[in-house]
């Protein structure tokens, strides 16, 4: 947690879940909340590469199959070029259909609380 001078409370990590099944999303959301990420939620890819131009998270969690034009791993390579530190974990229950960009991690589901939190770096 990082601490900046005149500010009242600690300054939170922000993550990017991207997911469009509601209750996969949520779990996903809570498991961070409750591991001090300040968490924003989006169905689609398009709405996630909105929010990471105007909020720069530390970490982005999408899954590969995703309503819309984009799909995970095309996230993934976005979310890569708009910030080379930032971690990205991408999730599916299928294969890779494509590499993903240098740094990003692969999570099969059913994704382990454990497992997330680590590439999290939680």
């Amino acid at each position: 947690m990082r601490c900046v001078i005149g500010q009242s409370k600690p300054v939170r990590p922000t993550a990017i879940v991207v997911e469009d099944d509601d209750i996969q999303r949520e779990m996903l959301v809570l498991l961070l909340e409750q591991s001090n990420f300040e968490v924003l939620q989006c169905a689609d890819a398009e709405t996630a590469a909105l929010a990471l131009k105007a909020r720069h998270p530390s970490l982005v969690v999408t899954d590969i199959n995703l309503v819309g034009k984009m799909d995970g791993v095309d996230l993934a390579h976005f979310a890569q070029q708009q910030n080379t530190n930032m971690r990205i974990i991408v999730i599916s229950g299928r294969p890779l259909p494509r590499p993903l960009p240098p740094g990003a991690k692969f999570l099969t589901k059913p994704v382990f609380p454990t497992a997330l939190l680590a590439e999290a770096g939680q």
